[in-house]
């Protein structure tokens, strides 16, 4: 499946931005049942947040680079509403939801034909590198992000 990168209006906030490529379900990805198993959504999830990172020109290599900074996952509240099964094509989506000095929180879904099958709030903490203490989200990445929230979203 050739990766396509789209950005849709996000459901959740109206005027943000969301950021969508496709999945397809291989073997690797499903339990003995031919399901997605719970945790390879995360992984999906992962890679619309690497993706999109590339594509607002902040990839995590060039992060680390240029501002000494990189984010990890703080926490992550995950709803599996319905499964996915072996060959489905699946869109994996984010959109910001908030900026804080250390973090960002995105509202992140997977679907299939439209249909919600996992959504999740991820809350990414900015951290230094090399010491993986706190640090603030770089201000040239706070500017790009402004982009990506909803009007009514003031940033921290």
């Amino acid at each position: 499946m050739e990766r396509q990168l789209s950005v849709r209006p996000a459901h959740a906030q109206p005027a943000a931005r969301r950021f969508t490529i496709p999945v397809r379900v291989y073997y690797q990805d499903t339990d003995a049942g031919g399901m997605v198993f719970h945790a390879t959504y995360l992984d999906f999830m992962e890679r619309v947040r690497m993706d999109w990172l590339r594509a607002i020109g902040f990839e995590i290599p060039k992060m680390v680079e240029t501002h000494a900074a990189m984010f990890v996952v703080r926490s992550a509240n995950v709803d599996y509403l319905k499964p996915a099964r072996l060959g489905d094509a699946l869109d994996v989506s984010l959109a910001l939801v908030r900026i804080g000095g250390a973090q960002l929180v995105l509202d992140q879904r997977v679907t299939r034909s439209g249909e919600e099958l996992v959504t999740a709030t991820i809350q990414l903490a900015c951290i230094g590198v090399p010491d993986f203490r706190p640090a603030r989200v770089p201000e040239a990445l706070r500017l790009e992000c402004t982009r990506w929230l909803a009007p009514e979203v003031v940033p921290a």
